[in-house]
């Protein structure tokens, strides 16, 4: 009779191992495939592996002129609140 405990336990960790050998493989050889994939084309071609940089460096690029623009349009129309009492350890009437 213990050797049938013994041997049910036996099996119920190697089911569980078993599971996290899936995640591992799962991640791996289906999340990584994308990375992997730059990684063997950066030895062809350096710009087409850092093309989503690019991508990436250009949208942020686009947000930070547009929201210069915008900062200058309500300085320049004297809407910007520049007080600085928005709390009391910063200068506001006690």
């Amino acid at each position: 009779m213990g050797y049938f405990i013994l041997l049910r336990f036996k099996y119920k960790d190697m089911a569980l191992r078993d599971i996290f050998y899936a995640i591992q493989e799962f991640t791996e050889e289906v999340l990584f495939a994308p990375f992997n994939a730059l990684r063997a084309l950066e030895l062809e071609d350096w710009t087409a592996a850092n093309g989503m940089n690019w991508f990436f460096m250009l949208i942020g690029a686009v947000a930070f002129i547009y929201w210069m623009l915008q900062l200058k349009k309500f300085n320049d129309n004297n809407e910007e609140d520049t007080s600085s009492t928005s709390h009391s350890y910063l200068g506001g009437d006690n």
